[in-house]
């Protein structure tokens, strides 16, 4: 018998016939005598419906209101799914997050979990009840319901795989595991077996959309065995040939050795931006980022260049697409004070990165990635680097290019 925890996201509980398909699986891993407990998003498309409704009625909103709309769309999920587990013979029960409870930070429509009560819960899953939970919600020191931002689900069922000690969590989405790169752009893609914690961070946070970064952050700190699965395969339950994410030390437990580089990552929502003749003098790049901290802007690659004379730099960084408007709002307004001649952006921009947990052990990697590029005609504007990344930034036409071209390089092509 093991504890697991499985997520469902909205386009797993579109509508009532894939709701039906959801409880088939629920009721498979209850069938194999394993406790679990169940994590659903609102249903595909519902949670834009409320938001756009909120826009529509208030644009410069109430955080807290905010909340309480947009939480509305998996009270429906969790109902639904209760009630679909019931009609199989399955006991189950649905669980509002403050009946749990989950609570978090007052950061509304972006709030952090602090800690979620599980005994009550733990206690009717050894009854043999299958609670169903909603994602993305919480609530708030003041008693408030609270979301925890676009995706948060993945980040709920994580949490609540951690507080109730699960074997697993198991995460059914609308692909079939981790691969190598975007299967759309590159045909012999292939999926990763295993993949672990700190590969799967940087693949998230470099553009991969399989899993939210904050939800492997978490599985990282509390060692949570993550497994991404697909909820339209025709199989029920676990036996699904799925990616499995999780320490290096139990992968290399497996004997089975880490390739050099396990994926291709891109991203397309970046904007570049170049402030010009900024005087060269201690302190400039703090005055330069404060503003954008303050506003909460995040800022990613950032490269400088001195003049010849050392009298100024041309500053370049990168900063979400959502966000560049305020970001050069914000330089401006700071222009007296820097003295830099201009704030240029470009949208026109990709970020590319080769991600493995084999590079720190393997020489070479990045001057590949270099030379790939190059013989493809194409120009690198920015590169910043961690242990198991290296990153560029080109021209957006050359996205699919150079993400084939390096996918062949680092001998990722499927056989």
């Amino acid at each position: 018998m093991a504890r697991i925890v499985l997520k469902f996201g909205g386009t797993s509980v579109g509508d009532t016939h894939r709701i039906k398909n959801v409880a088939r699986k629920v009721k498979a891993e209850v069938d194999r005598g394993n406790e679990v407990a169940v994590v659903v998003s609102a249903m595909s498309g519902a949670t834009n419906q409320l938001v756009t409704w909120v826009n529509e009625i208030a644009p410069l909103h109430d955080a807290r209101e905010y909340d309480v709309v947009v939480a509305t769309g998996e009270q429906v999920t969790i109902g639904l799914l209760a009630l679909a587990l019931q009609q199989l013979g399955v006991k189950a029960r649905s669980w509002m997050s403050w009946q749990i409870p989950i609570t978090t930070d007052s950061a509304y429509a972006r709030a952090r979990i602090q800690g979620i009560e599980t005994t009550e819960m733990a206690a009717s899953m050894t009854a043999g009840e299958v609670p169903i939970v909603p994602g993305f919600q919480g609530v708030s020191p003041e008693g408030r319901i609270t979301t925890l931002g676009r995706g948060g689900s993945d980040t709920s069922a994580v949490a609540l795989a951690a507080a109730l000690k699960a074997d697993r969590c198991d995460i059914y989405t609308d692909v079939d595991g981790v691969y190598t790169t975007d299967p759309r752009i590159v045909e012999k893609a292939r999926k990763i077996d295993h993949v672990t914690y700190e590969e799967m961070l940087e693949m998230a946070s470099q553009g991969s959309k399989v899993l939210q970064t904050r939800s492997v952050e978490l599985a990282m700190n509390h060692h949570v065995r993550v497994q991404v699965l697909s909820s339209f395969d025709e199989a029920l339950g676990s036996d699904l040939p799925g990616t499995l994410v999780v320490d290096e030390e139990e992968i290399m437990a497996q004997g089975l050795e880490k390739s050099v580089v396990s994926g291709i990552a891109f991203a397309k929502d970046e904007a570049k931006i170049t402030v010009t003749r900024v005087p060269d003098r201690p302190g400039v790049a703090a005055a330069i980022f404060g503003p954008l901290a303050e506003a909460n802007i995040n800022v990613d690659m950032i490269v400088q260049n001195v003049s010849i004379d050392g009298s100024s730099t041309d500053t370049t960084f990168t900063v979400p697409r959502a966000d560049l408007a305020r970001a050069v709002e914000r330089l401006d307004k700071a222009k007296a004070e820097l003295k830099f001649a201009e704030a240029k952006a470009d949208i026109n921009v990709a970020k590319i990165s080769v991600i493995g947990v084999g590079m720190r052990s393997h020489a070479g990697v990045a001057l590949k990635m270099f030379e790939t590029l190059a013989a493809k005609g194409i120009n690198i504007q920015v590169i910043s680097t961690s242990e198991i990344k290296v990153s560029v930034l080109v021209a957006a036409e050359y996205t699919e290019l150079a993400v084939r071209a390096l996918h062949t390089a680092y001998e990722l092509d499927a056989a």
